[in-house]
């Protein structure tokens, strides 16, 4: 792990990398209290309070101070962030799974990493510029239109890590979101996909990348999904031919128009429901009909993470009143939650070990460990490598400590329309 934190510290330091985003070739060029490398540890620290609440707080813990004290008044804040690309929290994700799947441990199911693709809508500030940029939800009652944002990612559901997030004008529709995620596929994934996904183009688009998916579909979607579903049959292989939509889309982006093999699995649901999945995945022998259910079933923690970002995280809690400001927080609060998924991956050995003589395995309460890391995030990139190594130490300590068992077989009716919480710009927490 402390090799990971000195590659990502010294990529936030190069110089190749601030010229490449910052906005204008003369931004971040004179010494400034909040030079480059401070203002994108800053905007890592999970921030949800006021600015200035939360400069005085990162300040204090840098330079050991007893109290807060104003170093940087929150105007400067606003100027330094308007010189700064999103991108940048971006790339540093981007280098960060790449060192991750390079050179830690990591889960897989048959040798696949294990994604999902799933989206959401994000409540963003209703300021004017926003609203033009993302949109607005309107309600059927005659209130006031609510502004919201499309979210998109592509989650590694065994590693708890999203491989790629994207936010959007709420006009963008999640298969083209998904296209983009797509555009990372390594030949060693598979995509596991809800049915509101299922088109022949974006499956083509997959099978294009060397990639592999199994997603759930409707039984009215195609002909040949019909006739299946009607047969009573457990499971079978078929071809799916293109539809006029697809076909216009395969031109589009260069994908070929041809029949495409597939294999059709009838799951049985406890409520005396039938579920279809579709897949690439046809060697019967190889992937027997009975890892299905389980493996469709592992799609479930894409859900779980985007809880984790709007009720644990607070993503939708933006703290600026710019199209920009939107941008920076999302992909600013994905990286410091992939970070601290990372440094959870490495506890799991001591954690299987402490689970033995207990009744139940346990897993780490990641809800604890994201305040944990609250402030940590920021020492760890600011202090020496040899203090580095004691704070991951301690902070993996802490992870082992605070775990929750795991009881299996366990179910809860899903809980729709649950009321999201709302924030103001003008009553952010004072602490």
């Amino acid at each position: 792990m402390p090799e990971l934190i000195k590659e990502l510290k010294n990529l936030v330091f190069s110089e190749a990398f601030c010229k490449q985003h910052k906005e204008n070739p003369k931004d971040f060029t004179r010494t400034r209290l909040l030079p480059f490398h401070e203002l994108m540890f800053f905007l890592l620290n999970m921030n949800n309070s006021s600015y200035q609440t939360e400069l005085n707080r990162y300040f204090k813990v840098i330079q050991h101070l007893e109290i807060a004290e104003r170093t940087i008044h929150k105007g400067n804040l606003s100027k330094a962030r308007a010189k700064l690309k999103h991108e940048a929290f971006i790339e540093l994700n981007d280098h960060m799974l790449r060192h991750f799947y390079s050179n830690f441990s990591f889960e897989t199911w048959f040798g696949f990493n294990l994604l999902a693709v799933d989206g959401t809508t994000l409540r963003v500030p209703d300021e004017k510029q926003i609203l033009k940029h993302f949109g607005a939800w309107h309600s059927t009652n005659g209130r006031k239109p609510c502004p919201k944002a499309r979210g998109s990612q592509m989650f590694d559901v065994l590693n708890k890590v999203t491989i790629d997030a994207i936010i959007s004008p709420k006009s963008e529709g999640e298969r083209e979101l998904a296209a983009f995620h797509f555009l990372k596929l390594q030949p060693e994934d598979l995509i596991l996909l809800d049915r509101g996904y299922p088109a022949h183009w974006l499956f083509k688009l997959i099978l294009s990348m060397g990639s592999q998916f199994c997603a759930r579909i409707s039984y009215k979607k195609w002909n040949v999904v019909k006739k299946f579903y009607r047969s009573g049959k457990k499971e079978q292989i078929v071809k799916i031919d293109t539809t006029p939509t697809s076909k216009r889309k395969c031109f589009e982006m260069g994908l070929d128009i041809k029949p495409m093999k597939v294999r059709l699995v009838r799951i049985e649901l406890a409520s005396g429901e039938s579920e279809i999945l579709i897949t690439t995945l046809t060697d019967m022998d190889q992937y027997p009909h009975r890892v299905f259910a389980e493996l469709y079933h592992l799609r479930w923690p894409v859900e779980e993470d985007y809880k984790t970002l709007k009720y644990r995280l607070k993503v939708e809690n933006f703290s600026g009143k710019t199209v920009h400001s939107v941008y920076q927080d999302f992909h600013a609060k994905l990286f410091s939650k992939n970070f601290t998924a990372i440094i959870a991956t490495t506890t799991k050995d001591e954690i299987i070990i402490k689970s033995e003589p207990l009744k139940y395995a346990h897993q780490i309460n990641f809800a604890q460990a994201l305040s944990n890391m609250k402030d940590t995030i920021v020492l760890l990139f600011n202090r020496s490598g040899k203090k580095v190594r004691i704070i991951v130490e301690k902070i993996r300590k802490i992870f082992i400590q605070t775990t929750e068992s795991v009881r299996p077989n366990r179910k809860f009716p899903r809980r729709h329309r649950v009321k999201q919480n709302r924030f103001f710009l003008e009553y952010k927490t004072a602490c």
